[in-house]
């Protein structure tokens, strides 16, 4: 389990040649999701440590798209880009977090969008994990954002700097461009995370062949009260 670091110290820490190699093949691997929804009008990031950087073997591709939009157009686009999705699913944390809909191209690599109108925090996360364009990407840029061991990471030419949140959330919230909330947030559920692990997810729901988001997402609100409660007012 990786827990949040507690260390004073900012520390330098310098990519070796697999490093770099291992970012560049994920960043390519990247902008073949998001140049096609570019292409369709959609505004696509690509999440955590393939935007900052700070890569290894095992990180994932996480794109996303921070808005509402029909499930036929994502996937439409992705059909016609030759990127045919192996599994698609809705999850929800919990009866009032943001419940997304979750398209896999491989295990490793997926595309994310919001069912429902995200509030301000919810669209900060991203930010707060690192988030970058697919223009910024093409342009070899690295942004900063913290890691889940609750370490700030800042590109460097050589690799990056990594100093800790804890003690620091408002000069964090600064660098990042987000609210103090979502900082202190994220520290919260961390720290509780690497105290008794995680808690469960309150809907991980698989769609069938012919079943789309939309439609499920429907029946699961009407199985389920309390996410009507919980997303009242932020239905589309």
């Amino acid at each position: 389990m990786v827990r949040p670091a507690r260390v004073a110290d900012v520390r330098e820490i310098t990519y070796d040649e697999k490093r770099w190699s291992i970012l560049n093949e994920l960043r390519k691997r990247a902008l073949e999701l998001m140049l096609p929804l570019e292409s369709s009008g959609l505004s696509p990031i690509v999440h955590g440590s393939v935007a900052r950087g700070d890569v290894d073997k095992n990180s994932d591709v996480d794109v996303v798209i921070l808005h509402v939009l029909p499930s036929y157009q994502l996937e439409l686009t992705l059909l016609k880009a030759g990127l045919e999705p192996i599994k698609r699913e809705i999850v929800m944390a919990t009866p009032w977090q943001l419940p997304k809909a979750h398209l896999y191209i491989e295990d490793d690599r997926s595309v994310t969008f919001p069912l429902v109108k995200p509030r301000r925090t919810e669209l900060e996360f991203y930010y707060f994990g690192g988030a970058a364009g697919a223009d910024e990407l093409r342009k070899n840029i690295r942004v900063p954002g913290v890691d889940k061991r609750l370490m700030l990471i800042e590109p460097t030419e050589k690799g990056h700097l990594e100093s800790p949140v804890l003690g620091h959330e408002s000069t964090v919230a600064k660098k990042l461009g987000v609210g103090l909330e979502i900082v202190k947030e994220r520290v919260q559920v961390l720290t509780r995370r690497a105290k008794i692990g995680h808690t469960g997810i309150f809907i991980r729901r698989e769609l069938a062949l012919g079943e789309n988001f939309e439609e499920v997402f429907r029946e699961l609100m009407r199985e389920n009260p309390d996410m009507k409660i919980g997303l009242k007012g932020r239905l589309p």
